[in-house]
């Protein structure tokens, strides 16, 4: 420490979320002495505002699906949710939106901690401003690693301020279920919202500028959504947008819609679901050489590009190679790892699949929607093989015609596709979609990332009768 206001560490990490901590874990780990810097809670959005509260929104939406198909079990489920219960599981799963365990965690850790807005100031050089008006001067020995996410994108309708639209920290942390709930969107926020809200009690319109949810997936997979949002009660205007949004009669008014088609819509609440936008408006990347506002961009080791040095580090969403927590937070174990060598005059092992390069993010990036039904891919899709040029042989299976799946609920919808390399006869993709399918795909993300053979997954014998036995029916339907 130079002086009181100035200290100086091995590591100075941004940004206090999952893929900060994580970071921090694993340089500390190493011998590195580390400060975490955070303007929020510690824990980040995941915690508070996204995984942990969605998926306590959702469970009761999708357990009661399953229930309510259940021979023995449907009357007893027919009834609507316990509104106030649900609420309070989610704030439970939320910890109350309190972060002393988390801050217990860093000490027990070894990781010091700064609460305020950090920024850059030149090379390895933090500024943070604290909550009580002090300026601190952070000094970085080895690395400044930014791990600052995302935050939601908004379209450009006029007049937001006094339309107050919910982004997905309102709908997550919302302590009350509006009667109508009109949702912009067509992705993951927009169904698993729609799902959630539409089961809670709402009246959900969901707005969509594409012909089909989850365009990015299979399309199989939006279509099964659909469906069941639609079978659900919700409303889906596909194939337009919102041209005009007003709040009318105060505060608290309704929310009056005019889409690109001339319908009108009113709602209680409108949600934007469209899009996220990196955190790094105020983050000093100019003075490093960097354009401010935008996304940082690294090679696989998360080492910022156009960056003079190994300095800077980009984990997790604020580099947009892969906006989900549990990437960046392999992301952040690959980075610690890099920072730790890097310190120690160690070499580097970049080889594909080695110890310091992100190849996942490029090849195998599982991802759960947890909307009625499931939705779990990984890998290449079949428009994504196609775009570029890669030939792939395509296995699909009706996930219903599984004993397993009818046990599952005896009125079981589903499908399964891999898409397999036919020369390496490899699995390079695979996509579910049906209820209770998110506990099939780490099997997938293990086949794809180990390159495991088709003919070697003949000796990898599913249980009877289970789900899991889809594999063997992929299996069987190939004739490569």
């Amino acid at each position: 420490m130079t002086t009181e206001n100035t200290r100086t560490y091995d590591v100075v990490v941004i940004g206090a979320g999952p893929v900060g901590e994580n970071v921090a874990d694993r340089t500390v780990a190493a011998g590195l002495s580390t400060v975490i810097v955070e303007s929020e809670l510690i824990g980040g959005e995941c915690s508070y505002w996204a995984c942990e509260p969605s998926k306590a929104l959702l469970r009761p939406a999708l357990l009661r699906a399953d229930a309510a198909k259940v021979p023995g079990l449907n009357p007893a489920v027919a009834g609507p949710l316990d509104t106030a219960a649900v609420l309070a599981h989610r704030d439970r799963m939320s910890a109350d939106w309190n972060d002393d365990g988390q801050v217990d965690w860093l000490k027990g850790a070894g990781i010091d901690l700064v609460r305020g807005h950090g920024r850059l100031d030149g090379p390895r050089q933090v500024t943070v401003h604290t909550p009580d008006g002090e300026v601190l001067h952070l000094r970085a020995v080895h690395a400044v690693a930014v791990c600052t996410g995302t935050r939601a994108a908004f379209p450009p309708l006029p007049g937001l301020d006094t339309l107050r639209p919910w982004s997905s920290r309102e709908a997550t942390a919302s302590q009350r279920v509006p009667g109508r709930l009109a949702i912009l969107g067509a992705g993951v926020v927009a169904v698993e919202m729609a799902t959630a809200y539409q089961a809670l009690g709402s009246q959900v319109t969901l707005i969509a500028r594409e012909p089909g949810l989850l365009t990015r997936m299979e399309p199989f997979a939006g279509e099964l959504v659909a469906d069941s949002l639609r079978a659900a009660g919700a409303e889906l205007r596909l194939n337009t947008t919102i041209s005009t949004a007003t709040r009318e009669g105060g505060p608290d008014g309704e929310v009056h819609l005019t889409l690109s088609d001339g319908s009108r819509l009113v709602a209680d609440e409108l949600l934007l679901a469209t899009g996220r936008a990196p955190r790094t408006d105020d983050l000093g990347l100019d003075t490093v050489g960097l354009t401010p506002g935008g996304w940082i961009a690294t090679d696989d080791s998360f080492t910022a590009t156009g960056v003079s040095g190994d300095w800077l580090y980009a984990v997790g969403d604020v580099n947009r190679r892969a906006l989900l927590t549990h990437q960046g937070k392999y992301q952040a174990r690959i980075a610690g790892a890099v920072i730790a060598a890097r310190a120690q005059g160690e070499p580097l092992d970049t080889a594909r699949w080695g110890r310091h390069t992100a190849t996942a993010d490029l090849e195998a990036v599982p991802q759960v929607v947890f909307t009625e039904p499931e939705i779990a891919a990984v890998g290449l899709t079949t428009e994504e093989a196609e775009r570029t040029g890669r030939r792939v042989d395509v296995v699909d299976y009706e996930i219903g015609l599984l004993a397993g799946a009818l046990q599952h609920r005896p009125d079981y919808r589903g499908t399964a596709r891999v898409l397999i390399d036919p020369e390496r006869r490899t699995v390079v993709g695979a996509t579910f979609a049906g209820p209770g399918v998110g506990e099939l795909l780490h099997s997938a993300t293990v086949a794809i990332t180990s390159e495991v053979t088709v003919d070697r997954l003949w000796h990898a014998v599913p249980p009877f009768p289970t789900i899991s036995e889809v594999w063997l029916r992929l299996l069987e339907t190939y004739r490569g």
